[in-house]
């Protein structure tokens, strides 16, 4: 039986959570559900598409990913069911499956018409409910993505995850990065991948600049004993209690981090902020 997850901004003080549930084991009361997290910010969408895209593959192949983060319920903005090799997402057709399509091959995107699968009544204000929760359900069941509706190729897509390289000099290449997401303990997680960048490079000169302050320390793991290898933009030294250093991030990106302390705060970054990288060429 594939497992079905859950993505909200739902939160967990009202009704959502359970009345979502409630409607997947309606269809199939056999469901296994798994709560990815309901604390995504309300209505970021940028926010749902980051945390899916680091969470859907931890799930065996089969999984039904369900992501309901929804500004425009009710509006002229399409349901849609996406399904690849090896995962299936219902969600609406707002960007938030942006990021996993930008990954995953062989991308199917189906919108949603068929209401014989939604439920007997949809609300305006639920479609998490009535239109996303009922088709999970079906796809639990071994319905097939084609009796939900039809292929679409225009589905909504946010900017692009990777980096633009822009130039460099002196045997140096230079990419223009962006902070795409902030943790709750303050890591900056940049748009910077292995593509870009190998961490052995910080070795030979690879440096990540953010609002003024150089970075050319880099470590495995955060309590990694390290130089701390912060400046600021003009050459002078940093304080080195900032303790500031680049790290490869458990979902694949190069994060900006303090030990036991916040590099957002630190920084006084948030999400957006560009990052500029330059690393020796190889």
């Amino acid at each position: 039986m594939p497992l079905v997850t859950l993505l909200t901004d739902f939160g967990a003080a009202d009704y959502f959570v359970g009345a979502l549930k409630g409607a997947i084991l309606s269809v199939n009361s056999h469901a296994q559900i798994v709560d990815i997290t309901h604390e995504i910010v309300a209505h970021d969408v940028q926010a749902g598409a980051f945390t899916l895209l680091a969470a859907y593959d931890s799930f065996p192949p089969g999984t039904i990913h369900v992501a309901v983060v929804d500004p425009g319920v009710g509006s002229t903005r399409r349901p849609l069911l996406i399904a690849t090799d090896s995962y299936f997402f219902v969600g609406p057709d707002n960007g938030l499956f942006s990021y996993v399509c930008e990954r995953e091959r062989d991308v199917r995107v189906y919108q949603l018409t068929n209401e014989k699968y939604f439920r007997a009544h949809v609300s305006a204000t639920f479609h998490g409910r009535d239109i996303f929760a009922p088709i999970a359900g079906a796809l639990s069941k071994g319905v097939v993505p084609e009796a939900f509706g039809e292929l679409v190729d225009d589905y909504v897509r946010l900017a692009p995850l990777a980096p633009v390289r822009d130039g460099g000099d002196d045997g140096a290449t230079a990419w223009s990065a962006t902070i795409i997401h902030v943790d709750r303990f303050g890591n900056l997680v940049t748009n910077i991948t292995r593509r870009e960048l190998a961490g052995a490079e910080f070795a030979r000169g690879a440096k990540l600049e953010i609002g003024g302050r150089e970075i050319s320390s880099f470590r495995r793991f955060y309590a990694d004993a390290a130089g701390d290898g912060v400046t600021d933009a003009a050459g002078g030294g940093a304080d080195a209690a900032c303790e500031l250093f680049a790290i490869w991030g458990s979902a694949g990106f190069l994060e900006i981090a303090a030990n036991r302390a916040s590099a957002a705060q630190l920084l006084c970054a948030e999400r957006g902020q560009p990052v500029r990288l330059t690393s020796l060429e190889s």
